[in-house]
């Protein structure tokens, strides 16, 4: 499969439930779910980047094991930003360190109930010449 980014996109401002990335459920900040599944498929904690603008989302990460080496830039954070610019931001920051990925795996917060092993069935079936799975 070749160099994988785990990308984990969770900003601050949400116009629907502020902060929900880090709001509860059962127990736990939304984010960890997608956290969890990241851990469980990287060989590297450092192939796991949760993109942020927002300190507490980046606190809540690092509770959870995962460095968050940059806060995203206000302009990427909203709401008419899109998904694509979020994932070039943090392909052209591990580029800058000299760490260049082949693959992306976009984790969104909002799906908490997704498993490491719904990950593998969908890397299990991509390939190179097509987009997305």
């Amino acid at each position: 499969m070749g160099n994988i980014l785990y990308v984990i996109p969770a900003r601050g401002g949400s116009k629907g439930i502020p902060g929900k990335n880090i709001k509860l459920l059962a127990g736990r900040p939304l984010i960890a779910y997608s956290i969890d599944v990241a851990k469980q498929l990287a060989d590297d904690y450092a192939d796991i980047c949760v993109s942020t603008d927002d300190p507490k989302i980046a606190d809540a990460a690092r509770v959870e094991g995962i460095d968050v080496p940059f806060l995203r830039p206000a302009e990427l954070a909203t709401d008419s930003c899109g998904t694509y610019e979020v994932l070039i931001h943090a392909l052209d920051f591990y580029r800058s360190m000299g760490k260049e990925y082949d693959t992306l795996v976009l984790l969104q917060p909002t799906s908490p109930l997704r498993t490491a092993g719904d990950v593998r069935g969908a890397l299990a079936i991509y390939a190179p010449d097509i987009d997305m799975v």
